[in-house]
């Protein structure tokens, strides 16, 4: 079997295991730390900080996480970039930030926003305390997304679950659906700026650019022009970070509401707690429930039916 094999950080492995976790086998191998399958690939991320994809596609997706420890960022706050080189100055510049909430949670839509923070709003948001919303409480995130929405074009884009299993159905990969939100952000929120133009285009890396860009073909619309690529690009500029806290603040919203329809609150993240809420939205509402609330593809879906009992 073809395969290619990374050696990486025990963090970005973490990092991994979170995206991959749809996909993971409850057994690992020995000395792994988690083993998946994903549309024919197998991952096996070892201890040693070796992970090997095999079989189909193994290339392309191992591309998407590439070599840290031969890929360093010029910029001490990215751990990966991909693509063009970021200028030395991007946090200083007047930038469109997009990034993406909902692709490792079984529950609720997949979410990306567009962020334009002008060179002169920095010293503002900072002062608000924008940052990486996973360093943010619920609470946090709620007040600023709604002072952010005050003042800041963005661009938000929400595939709920319904619209997503039907493309994921159809053969389309979550690498795809986010990509092509990513990018009709981008030219949602390029229209609504217009005439005026952003420095550059900044997106939370999710995949490195040839596989970014391959995701968009057929696409009316690409954005190529300076658009950058960084894993931790919330910490790179502040656009990017506003774009996580809206596009959070949108995802609590929409729990709230799942939690409503189901009578009961639904949890976030795909863990065993995911599995029990599935099972009991399966024994109140009927196995075909799970199409409005959850991804389907993800491997909970065959967990909750266990614990149903069907």
């Amino acid at each position: 079997m073809a395969n290619t094999v990374i050696q990486t950080t025990f963090k970005e492995i973490e990092k991994m295991k979170e995206y991959y976790q749809p996909y993971l086998s409850e057994k690992n191998p020995p000395g792994s730390i988690f083993f998946a399958r994903k549309n024919g690939c197998v991952i096996t991320a070892y201890k040693s900080g070796k992970v090997m994809f095999q079989g189909a596609g193994n290339e392309e997706e191992a591309k998407q996480w590439g070599n840290p420890g031969l890929n360093q960022a010029k910029n001490p706050a990215a751990s990966k970039v991909s693509g063009m080189p970021l200028p030395d100055n991007i946090s200083e510049l007047s930038i469109i930030g997009s990034d993406e909430v909902g692709k490792g949670d079984y529950f609720g839509p997949l979410i990306v926003v567009a962020a334009y923070v002008k060179a002169d709003q920095i010293p503002l948001m900072k002062e608000l305390g924008v940052k990486d919303s996973k360093h943010l409480a619920d609470s946090q995130i709620i007040k600023l997304a709604k002072d952010l929405a005050t003042f800041l074009p963005y661009s938000l884009l929400k595939l709920d679950n319904q619209k997503y299993n039907k493309l994921q159905a159809s053969g389309m990969t979550q690498g795809k659906m986010t990509a092509i939100l990513h990018n009709q952000a981008h030219n949602h929120l390029l229209e609504k700026i217009s005439p005026e133009k952003p420095d550059a285009i900044l997106v939370d890396q999710f995949a490195q650019a040839p596989v970014y860009y391959k995701h968009l073909k057929g696409q009316k619309i690409i954005q190529r022009e300076k658009v950058y690529f960084s894993t931790k690009a919330e910490g790179i500029h502040l656009a990017v970070a506003a774009a996580s806290i809206l596009a959070r603040y949108a995802f609590i919203r929409a729990f709230e509401d799942l939690s409503k329809k189901a009578g009961f609150i639904i949890p976030k993240g795909a863990g065993a707690k995911v599995d029990q809420a599935a099972a009991r939205l399966i024994k109140e509402k009927g196995v075909s429930a799970l199409n409005e609330f959850t991804k389907l593809h993800f491997a909970n879906t065959g967990k909750a039916k266990k614990i149903a009992g069907i």
